[in-house]
């Protein structure tokens, strides 16, 4: 049995399951309670049924998996020969994922360090490609470990949102910024800043507001090279247009993911979220 490091996520990151596959890597779910059901995001509710139930006004909910579901992962990890565990989670300051994995660390059979990205969706994914792209070249893990927050530190994350108000009730975001962009019929530009997801501009029209979008992601990934993750929920055809318009202007693209989010993500952002993660190599 090989010794190696194993990297494990949870299920924000939004990686494509073959690209998880293909490097070893794991993710524990979250959990999505839509009325009185608790669901493993991911396996057990789609985007598509999150997204009905948020038109239909229905109660959704979300919360961290619990420790024990992390040491059972940490544990399979270690019976398929792991000698340490790499675990990379969404933001502390937007879940207590962070803090569940870091209780089930003390007790794993194998050193386990857990890494608080201040990232979700694809700007988590891209960490942990980072932290498995280092493993699989020769690295230990203090070095996997340090891709990862290396990638972070230069990865930034923009959202377009049609309403603020499932961030306000999901207490993501300030009543008083919600109320100020209802107020004023503006649609809302957001970034992921400090692990926390502040109000970045404020544009009068859905269509200005992408086209801004995409200004700022332009600008961002500059002419080096660079990875593109775009986002969405219920909205795929913004997605594609977005994603074409990006292939076409940023010179050192790389590799470009386009991806539903998952309920965890959804129920705080709501149908019609359109959103960039721009990631430096």
């Amino acid at each position: 049995m090989s010794r190696h490091v194993a990297i494990v996520t949870d299920s924000t990151a939004y990686l494509p399951p073959e690209t998880m596959e293909r490097h070893g890597i794991s993710a524990v779910p979250l959990t999505v309670v839509l009325g009185d059901q608790a669901l493993e995001d991911g396996t057990e509710i789609s985007a598509r049924s999150l997204a009905v139930a948020l038109q239909k006004r229905r109660p959704v909910t979300t919360s961290r998996p619990s420790p024990e579901v992390f040491a059972a992962a940490y544990r399979a990890a270690a019976e398929a020969g792991a000698a340490g565990i790499v675990s990379l989670h969404i933001s502390a300051e937007m879940s207590g994922t962070y803090d569940a994995a870091l209780l089930a660390a003390k007790e794993a059979p194998v050193p386990v360090r857990v890494v608080d990205t201040g990232m979700v969706a694809m700007a988590l994914g891209f960490c942990a490609l980072a932290s498995a792209e280092t493993v699989e070249a020769g690295g230990n893990l203090d070095e996997a470990v340090a891709a990862a927050e290396k990638r972070a530190a230069g990865t930034s994350a923009y959202f377009y949102v049609d309403t603020l108000d499932y961030l306000r009730r999901g207490g993501r975001i300030g009543a008083a910024q919600a109320l100020l962009g209802s107020a004023l019929a503006v649609k809302p530009l957001l970034q992921l800043d400090g692990g926390r997801i502040e109000l970045l501009e404020k544009v009068r029209t859905a269509s200005k507001a992408i086209a801004r979008l995409e200004e700022i992601v332009v600008e961002r990934a500059g002419s080096g090279r660079v990875d593109i993750a775009v986002h969405h929920l219920a909205a795929p055809e913004r997605a594609e247009r977005l994603a074409e318009r990006l292939c076409e202007r940023v010179p050192g693209l790389v590799d470009l993911h386009v991806s539903e989010v998952g309920a965890v993500i959804g129920a705080h952002t709501g149908p019609g979220l359109l959103g960039a993660v721009v990631s430096p190599r």
